[in-house]
């Protein structure tokens, strides 16, 4: 179930143009309310499941700012999941 926090990252990533000040923590938050499961990897990789498509992403580091090209990634991949129309 996604809270309103969710829902407005969820607005947020779908903003125009890309916002790259976005808090990644906001959007694994949203991926985990969406049902994806968290596979953590080597370093800052992590990669999120959902009905069996996969998507991996680096954590921001050292900031916590999720830049326009992970903001674009995001976006891909709730798309490809049927998050997004």
């Amino acid at each position: 179930m996604v809270n309103s926090r969710q829902r407005r990252t969820l607005q947020a990533l779908q903003a125009e143009p890309v916002n790259g000040t976005l808090e990644w923590e906001r959007i694994e938050s949203l991926f985990i309310a969406l049902g994806c499961r968290v596979i953590e990897g080597p370093g800052s990789a992590v990669t999120f499941e959902k009905d069996g498509r996969r998507a991996t992403f680096h954590r921001p580091h050292p900031g916590c700012e999720a830049l326009r090209y992970r903001v674009r990634a995001a976006r891909e991949w709730l798309e490809r999941i049927g998050a997004l129309p």
